[in-house]
């Protein structure tokens, strides 16, 4: 009987295909195992690779190394790429690489996660908490080598090896790949995502609660009539239920949540002009607009990436530990007072005086269940999740501490979301980690400013040895 084989994945010419400025983009799906210590049950996710080949290297796809992207979060898609010419992908292609941008599973086009589907497809909160959970970076990394697999298949080993990228998330993923496939990886790169290696969430908002009062100081030195401004906001949404465009809730704590732009170049500024046009609101109307209302809507992506709520936390978890809502215990016990949302407590030093108002950052909270409109729907998925004690190890010290992988990331001194004495303790635990500290980026340095890119790529070759 006849063999049938099977096409090489780059030789396929029924996928979709286009050009954009620098180079050919082609639309992958790969068939990967839901739970990768289980592959016999037929369960199975499906994932999304737009690969992108410099143009005029169409037919060198089966010779040329590849260069893949992890995108932060969790729980968000890739951007799509409308030009190969700027940035870090046009660095990674004068370097010789060809480029994969993988929408995590979840994500995008990649088995997206959101009430509906999870509906569709099972009838009890424990189910849909079992299938959530297997959402990590563990299965993410095992998605990707899966996928390396398929497409470097004939390749010698050494031209098998991916060169990895990571953006914040993207970089607690790269450090779980290294953990569990040092031998697959070339090179790394991690910007603003050196994970903590910590077993639970409790340490990491302990550390970034304080750096969110020095943020929120900051903002009001910038724009110090916004204390007066968000005094009256808060005051009108105590007393007030208001309701958001899309059947949100603006209660003031999810006002609060704005402070979470903080964290990126022209935060302070986005922001500000969201309390102004409030203010302004309140003033002349006696009530918020709804130009305004949807302006607030649309800055947070709670709603439209549910994964950023309901698995935050369990990014951080390891060896069966729970998160149980870390970051509200955390801000209860130590950080009530700076973080106030009550009114009658806020304004007790007097009507129109007394401290700020601060705002929060990057955490999540079991009332924002409650006030966003599609998280509702996932309460009781969020809330096993918050309760899950099944999580499995993430990293490994001890292969991290034998690295043998070049890896060269960089921290943000001033990082709101990923603190940088956290990460620095795990650069130093990793052998051969090359570390970049600056204050001259917030946590977006990677999107902002291509020069974090060349930079890294330069201390990794060793041109760049003054540190």
């Amino acid at each position: 009987m006849a063999t049938t084989v099977q096409p090489h994945e780059l030789d396929r010419t029924d996928i979709e295909t286009y050009v954009i400025p620098g180079g050919t983009v082609y639309e992958r799906f790969f068939e990967c195992p839901l739970d990768y210590s289980q592959p016999q049950n037929g369960q199975s996710v499906r994932v999304f690779v737009r690969h992108v080949v410099p143009l005029g290297k169409e037919g060198q796809m089966r010779e040329l190394p590849f260069f893949l992207y992890l995108q932060g979060g969790p729980g968000f898609e890739c951007r799509f790429p409308g030009s190969a010419k700027g940035g870090w992908v046009s660095t990674a292609i004068t370097e010789g690489y060809q480029i994969l941008l993988i929408d995590q599973r979840g994500t995008g086009l990649s088995s997206p996660i959101s009430a509906d589907s999870l509906d569709a497809r099972f009838a009890s909160t424990t189910e849909k908490v079992e299938y959530v959970s297997n959402f990590r970076a563990d299965n993410i990394v095992r998605d990707c080598e899966h996928i390396r697999k398929i497409l470097c298949r004939d390749r010698a080993d050494k031209d098998s090896k991916l060169a990895l990228l990571g953006q914040s998330f993207g970089g607690f993923c790269i450090t779980t790949y290294l953990s569990l496939f040092p031998e697959s990886v070339s090179k790394a790169f991690i910007t603003g995502g050196v994970p903590p290696l910590v077993d639970g969430p409790d340490a990491v908002y302990q550390a970034t609660y304080g750096r969110m009062l020095s943020r929120n100081k900051q903002y009001y030195e910038r724009f110090p009539r916004d204390v007066a401004r968000v005094r009256s906001i808060m005051k009108h949404l105590n007393e007030v239920d208001v309701a958001l465009p899309d059947g949100g809730r603006l209660s003031p704590r999810r006002f609060q949540q704005l402070g979470i732009s903080f964290g990126f170049t022209g935060g302070f500024d986005s922001v500000h002009q969201l309390v102004f046009h409030a203010a302004n609101d309140l003033e002349s109307l006696g009530k918020l607009s709804t130009h305004t209302l949807t302006a607030i809507a649309g800055s947070q992506s709670f709603d439209s990436n549910p994964l950023y709520c309901i698995m935050h936390e369990s990014i951080y978890c390891q060896n069966g530990t729970p998160s149980l809502w870390s970051a509200h215990r955390v801000r209860e016990a130590q950080f009530a007072a700076e973080f106030e949302h009550s009114w009658d407590r806020i304004a007790a030093s007097g009507e129109d005086s007394g401290p700020p108002v601060r705002f929060t950052g990057e955490t999540v909270y079991p009332w924002m269940l409650d006030d966003y409109a599609e998280l509702r729907k996932l309460k009781d998925v969020a809330q096993g999740l918050a309760e899950y004690t099944g999580w499995g190890q993430l990293y490994d010290v001890d292969v991290l501490a034998k690295n043998r992988v070049p890896v060269a990331g960089v921290s943000y001194y001033n990082d709101m979301f990923v603190d940088f004495y956290l990460s620095e303790k795990t650069a130093q635990a990793v052998q051969g980690f090359r570390q970049w500290v600056t204050n001259e980026y917030h946590h977006n340095g990677l999107r902002d400013d291509s020069r974090v890119m060349t930079y890294l790529v330069s201390l990794l070759r060793g041109d760049i040895t003054d540190l």
